[in-house]
């Protein structure tokens, strides 16, 4: 009877662990549309908010949003060596990426932006490697200065000849956002991904919920169909359900094999900008795009 329970036991396991991967692919994939999209809504809302006061009511209402399934669903607060984690996360993927992204495309068009942080899933797997302490190869660090080397190329070319205000403020948002999704993902593999997301959202309230009051005082608000479909994309689809998929999908696949699907994600939004805003695409920018790529598909590749 033992022989047979096992030999019943291996099947099972084999088909179930397949299915995880796939549906972790699946959500890793989700997320990164749903990140595609925020570019072009954070334009829609910069029609009618200033960039402080978008940044800070996107968060309370995703604060709002992940505070309310936390408390219907009772979920006690995270043990106290998880917390620095989540600083980590709340500091780089809600306040942090939101705030100098928005910053920059006040004067950057979204598809300028869109190449630029082609560069995050690179970013996030350097990230990742040294969070873990793994040594990648030299075909890896080839391949990372070549996608560098390409998007401040593409910068400098596209700033006149120097790096912009916007440039600094996107590269800021590369660094943060990736201590962020490294973060977060660690932290998805000992609890459920949207409770990562959702405490690091809470336990940001107190700061944010002033801070849209002060921002508001000095930006007013100037509602429009745009922007208000804009704020509500940012805050319900980019910054909780958005990192919810991700970091499941993360914590089903792996940090580097997620970032890899992110590579979509500079060309999504590059189509995106077209559609919904009518930008007009320089040569430049899709050929740029492509060749990041390339190098980041190569690092994915490279084994340590």
């Amino acid at each position: 009877m033992k022989t047979q329970s096992s030999a019943t036991a291996v099947p099972a396991i084999a088909v179930t662990a397949p299915r995880g991967r796939n549906l972790g692919t699946l959500q890793a994939a989700l997320g990164v549309v749903a990140f595609s999209l925020t570019f072009p809504a954070t334009a829609w809302g910069l029609e009618g908010f200033g960039p402080w006061s978008l940044t800070a009511v996107r968060s309370v209402l995703a604060a709002l949003i992940a505070g309310g399934a936390l408390l219907a669903l009772r979920v006690p607060l995270p043990a106290r060596r998880h917390w620095p984690g989540l600083a980590v996360v709340a500091a780089g993927v809600v306040v942090g990426f939101p705030l100098l992204t928005t910053l920059a495309l006040q004067t950057s068009t979204t598809a300028h932006a869109a190449v630029v942080v082609g560069l995050l899933p690179l970013t996030t797997a350097l990230f990742s490697a040294l969070r873990v302490g793994s040594r990648p190869s030299r075909t890896f660090w080839a391949a990372a200065l070549a996608g560098a080397c390409a998007v401040a190329a593409f910068t400098v070319q596209q700033s006149g000849g120097a790096l912009s205000s916007a440039d600094l403020y996107l590269f800021g948002a590369l660094l943060v956002c990736a201590a962020g999704y490294t973060e977060g993902g660690r932290l998805a593999r000992v609890m459920p991904g949207w409770q990562v997301i959702g405490w690091a959202l809470t336990f940001c309230l107190p700061l944010s919920a002033p801070a849209a009051a002060v921002a508001l005082a000095f930006e007013p608000a100037h509602l429009t169909a745009h922007s208000v479909a804009g704020l509500l994309w940012v805050a319900a689809g980019s910054q909780f359900l958005g990192l919810v998929v991700w970091y499941r999908g993360m914590a089903a696949v792996g940090i580097p094999k997620a970032s890899q699907l992110q590579l979509a994600q500079p060309l999504l939004t590059l189509v995106w900008s077209v559609l919904l805003l009518g930008e007009r695409l320089t040569p430049a920018a899709p050929l740029t795009a492509a060749a990041v790529l390339v190098c980041i598909a190569v690092t994915q590749r490279a084994r340590g």
